[in-house]
């Protein structure tokens, strides 16, 4: 993609309609010519906004996964006893020595 050759963190890449152009034939995406001219504009204002963002000094702020500190709220893993076998199979449509019968999953064989 075309750059304007500014050293600056902050440029903002030009886009033109050849690199909307690419863009979309990595994508695999049919754009029409009117497309590409709508498509230029948006994306231009995309950039713009990430630029300005780029911009801010952040340098005092430390890096953070969430803005405000999360706990968790799961109880904690307590093993358990569960039901006994024959009961949860007895609530099973079907049941075949002593598992849950399914149906056969894309044909497979036996």
């Amino acid at each position: 993609m075309s750059t304007e050759s500014t050293p600056d963190r902050g440029a903002t890449p030009a886009l033109g309609r050849q690199d909307i152009a690419h863009l979309a034939r990595l994508a695999r995406l049919a754009v029409t010519d009117e497309e590409l001219d709508r498509f230029a504009g948006q994306l231009g204002a995309v950039l713009d906004a990430v630029a300005q963002v780029q911009r801010a000094d952040a340098g005092d702020v430390a890096p953070t996964t969430h803005a405000v500190p999360l706990t968790n709220v799961l109880r904690p893993d307590v093993a358990t006893p569960s039901l006994p076998r024959d009961v949860v199979l007895a609530g099973a449509p079907a049941a075949e020595d002593d598992r849950f019968r399914v149906p056969r999953i894309l044909g497979e064989e036996e």
